[in-house]
């Protein structure tokens, strides 16, 4: 199944934190096909706080999406986050399952697409760069269309 994540970090070695979960995934059953460059973004609904960096990565895997939701969680884990809280608190590793093939789950603890990408610019900038022709599970855009409605 080729699935899309959005990764992000603001606390830290920024680029490392991104660069090593990139390899981890590689280490957890993730056959990584593409990283997109890094960007620099604010953090959303949050003033005073280091900037993100933000990445998209596409890539293929076997695994379920529960449990590569998991794995995800132990390399966030392994990178010094710990628990997912409400607000924007600053962050060692985030990282968001955006698709996972043209699949549409929506559980208490996963819901795919993700229900905010298509209004954050730091996920469909880096996804545009890696697949810039990709069409969405519930829409005829592409992510490089989703990009241009963007206003922020």
């Amino acid at each position: 199944m080729t699935v899309y994540l959005s990764l992000g970090s603001n606390r830290g070695d920024r680029e490392g934190h991104l660069r090593s979960a990139v390899a981890d995934l590689a280490a957890s059953g993730v056959r990584v096909l593409s990283v997109s460059p890094m960007w620099e973004t604010r953090p959303v609904a949050a003033t005073g706080r280091r900037l993100y960096l933000n990445c998209a990565v596409s890539a293929e895997t076997d695994l379920p999406p529960r449990l590569l939701l998991r794995r995800m969680r132990q390399i966030e884990r392994r990178h010094g986050r710990h628990g997912h809280h409400h607000g924007n608190p600053p962050r060692t590793l985030d990282m968001d399952l955006i698709f996972y093939g043209r699949t549409c789950i929506r559980t208490r603890e996963l819901q795919v697409p993700h229900p905010r990408f298509a209004r954050r610019r730091f996920v469909l900038a880096p996804l545009a760069s890696i697949a810039p022709r990709l069409r969405l599970p519930m829409s005829p855009q592409t992510s490089t269309q989703l990009l241009k409605r963007l206003r922020d």
